[in-house]
């Protein structure tokens, strides 16, 4: 199992089905903040639903198409972060996350991003990693840009979610610019 020590308080653990209670739970006490910027918390209306979530996401490890992992914080989960994709011809890791509204404003999803962005760059070998945000979602778009993420553009009506689309910002990072901060 796939298991990575950011510091004392905080790491990540490759999802198992034993996560899904804890995943629907953090998904319904967040479903106001977060279905504003992701499609699918709607559509996330039970354990069943985050249960499927997970077999999907345990797929993809095992096909080295993905890796999302839950934040363990202080021994609780508190949110996902991972690489909705991995796209190995290109080199390029597209990181995802969100956290439970309760665990925001602590540094933890910046730290996440840090070493997911690391590890993408120095143990997987990849030559970018790649993060979309709602261009109205002003604290996930401080994540990639705290970090020295480069932005390259917007995409227009790139995301149907809540009745409306949103534009996204694309931000890019390199491994010939990656410093570990």
């Amino acid at each position: 199992m796939f298991t990575y020590k950011i510091d004392d308080d905080l790491e990540l653990k490759l999802l198992d089905l034993q996560d899904a209670p804890r995943t629907f739970s953090l998904v319904d006490q967040s479903r106001e903040h977060l279905r504003n910027w992701l499609a699918w918390v709607d559509k996330t209306n039970t354990v069943k639903d985050s249960e499927k979530f997970i077999q999907a996401t345990m797929k993809g490890f095992v096909d080295r198409q993905s890796l999302n992992t839950a934040i363990i914080y202080k021994g609780e989960m508190v949110g996902i972060a991972g690489y909705n994709e991995l796209d190995w011809t290109n080199k390029v890791a597209y990181i995802g996350y969100w956290l439970g509204q309760d665990y925001q404003g602590y540094g933890i999803m910046t730290k996440v991003t840090k070493r997911l962005t690391d590890y993408a760059i120095n143990d997987l070998e990849l030559n970018r990693v790649d993060i979309r945000a709602a261009v109205e979602n002003k604290k996930s778009r401080a994540i990639p840009e705290r970090l020295g993420f480069k932005m390259e553009g917007q995409l227009r009506q790139a995301e149907y979610v809540n009745d409306k689309y949103l534009d996204h910002v694309v931000y890019s990072m390199l491994a010939a610019d990656w410093k570990v901060i």
